[in-house]
């Protein structure tokens, strides 16, 4: 069935608590391990169903989030989801208290178990008014991210539109568009403070209301995270500090002297790698896509058929449009059995990592579809992120489909930026870490805090005052992840470095990379993080070397990438 066929019709809540209740009750009262089994996957498929109702709603709502009817679901799905995980809380209960647990272990794997524990412990019916808030105070600042409307060179422009002027190679152009951007968000820095204060104080509630000193182990809880701690992330911080922000730092300043600027340099000159342009897209997004049927089709078998499938069900909206939410990502609609993806071209680069991106999401997701519970599809979330970072380097043998011209560019630039990300989003991870551990700090203290970090994690950055936004410390505020899902953001960081090691494995042999990729990718949630990359012969982003050594093979691969004739 196509996507815009799926048939959606609010349910009717109070039956389904009813059902969840009921459930519960004979699961509970099971006389046998085959009964409590059976009524387990019932539970799952019922689970299943209102999930992908609830996602048919929020993918219509970032489609376009001034449609009534579908801004209206989303907000009573905003208030709904906590009460029915009040029930959901219930049945996990019950799992955890089964005298069939060995059983059940047997049949679904010990991982139901341990996430049931971290779920048990990260809800409780007191914070369901706050979590009804919090979705709403998400809600409002996605609302208001989509609504920009940024003048520029007599157009009008939504962020996603912009950017293609913000990687401009022309410098007066490039740096206007940074400054009409950085406008917006100075003209609705009193709301983008507001709700972020708000959504902290609730969090901060969140966190005491479940026995914590602050939200962070909530926060970490929240997030699923079965084999690390605070401690652990602390760590690898440290580590990106010590290896890999010098090698960032020595790829900005040669690409200074590339530029003919003085190291180092702002915001919109650190955005051009190449005098001549960044990397774009050789075609049209209709091209785009035809270059990556060819990619997924001879990929393997796998991935053609996962392909295949995503065209048939129309799961893809792409294109930037007026009203559409901002960002990209992958998502399921379980009914169908079919995974969805969504971006907004803006025809860069980034058009393509997106595609191949979120792809790698929906690929792992479609070959994990059919297992049961819903909850082991997916690992967490930082599992989640190796999916698609992997993917984006994976698909370098097709990239001059891609990119045409453009490739020998694309590849330089891809593997500096991945190594160039990660200071960026462990600088985030760190900032949401100080801001949850002062969770009073005033709206400058929090942008001070930005701004001291920036000179930590990224002192390419020049903070001059250029860009007033960016400059005093407030860019953090376009990150969508700081205000919907905090904490998410160090598992990009942890991914990128596993993909890494891929992309190196990739240089070597390309079947074996795929190998290890598949061997990664076919557990699915099937064990926490650090053991499925153990079983597939990867090595932990925890461990010190895994960074070190990621970053030596990169860094020489750049020093002796040949740039002959590119400007």
């Amino acid at each position: 069935m196509k996507f815009k066929d799926m048939p959606y019709e609010r349910p009717d809540i109070g039956a389904i608590k009813k059902e969840m209740e009921e459930r519960t009750k004979a699961f509970a009262e099971a006389k046998t391990a085959e009964e409590a089994i059976q009524i387990f996957r019932e539970a799952d498929a019922a689970s299943r169903h209102v999930d992908t109702l609830g996602t048919l709603v929020s993918i219509r709502h970032s489609i376009d989030t001034r449609d009534e009817f579908y801004d209206a679901e989303e907000t009573f799905w905003n208030s709904a989801a906590p009460e029915l995980a009040e029930y959901s809380q219930e049945f996990t209960k019950a799992i955890l208290a089964s005298p069939f647990r060995k059983e059940l272990e047997a049949e679904f794997g010990e991982i139901v178990f341990t996430n049931a524990e971290i779920e048990k412990r990260s809800f409780s019916p007191e914070i369901v008014p706050l979590m009804k808030q919090e979705n709403d105070l998400r809600m409002q600042y996605h609302k208001l991210i989509a609504s920009a409307q940024i003048p520029f060179e007599g157009g009008v422009y939504t962020i996603s539109q912009l950017s293609p002027f913000k990687n401009d190679p022309d410098d007066k152009r490039r740096l206007a568009a940074w400054k009409a951007e950085g406008q917006w968000y100075k003209d609705n820095q009193a709301e983008l403070d507001d709700i972020y204060d708000k959504l902290v104080h609730l969090r901060d509630e969140m966190g005491r209301i479940m026995g914590h000193e602050n939200y962070i182990p909530l926060g970490y809880d929240r997030m699923g995270r079965n084999c690390y701690d605070k401690n652990d992330v602390e760590k690898f911080r440290a580590a990106v500090k010590k290896y890999l922000v010098p090698v960032a730092d020595e790829i900005y300043r040669l690409q200074a002297k590339r530029l003919g600027k003085e190291y180092p340099m702002s915001f919109a000159d650190n955005a051009l790698e190449f005098r001549s342009g960044n990397p774009k897209p050789a075609g049209t997004p209709d091209d785009i896509v035809k270059a990556a049927t060819k990619f997924y089709t001879e990929l393997s078998p796998e991935s053609k058929e996962f392909f295949e499938d995503m065209l048939a069900h129309e799961t893809m909206d792409l294109l930037s449009t007026e009203g559409k939410s901002g960002g990209g990502y992958c998502t399921s609609l379980p009914d169908y059995d079919i995974p969805f993806i969504f971006a907004n071209f803006n025809g860069t680069q980034h058009d393509v990592e997106v595609m191949t991106h979120e792809a790698g999401h929906a690929f792992a997701e479609y070959v994990n579809r059919h297992r049961v519970p819903q909850s082991t599809v997916w690992p967490t979330m930082e599992g989640c992120e190796v999916h698609s970072m992997s993917m984006e380097f994976l698909a370098w043998p097709w990239e001059e489909n891609f990119f045409g011209d453009d490739t020998r560019k694309f590849y330089f630039s891809h593997l500096s930026g991945a190594l160039t990300f990660i200071p960026y989003g462990t600088m985030v991870d760190d900032f949401q870490h100080r801001v949850y551990e002062k969770p009073d700090m005033t709206p400058k203290e929090r942008h001070a805090v930005w701004k001291e970090l920036l000179g930590v994690y990224m002192p390419w950055m020049k903070l001059d005052g250029g860009i007033p936004f960016y400059s005093e410390g407030e860019g953090w505020q376009r990150q969508q992840h700081i205000y919907a899902s905090p904490f998410y953001y160090i598992d990009y960081c942890l991914a990128q470095t596993v993909a890494l090691e891929i992309w190196a494995l990739e240089q070597k042999d390309f079947k074996d990379a795929w190998k290890h990729y598949m061997d990664y990718t076919a557990q699915g949630g099937s064990d926490v993080f650090t053991n499925l990359l153990a079983k597939a012969n990867l090595v932990s982003p925890f461990e010190e070397a895994c960074l070190k050594e990621v970053c030596a093979t990169a860094k020489s691969f750049l020093e002796g990438y040949d740039l002959t004739g590119i400007e």
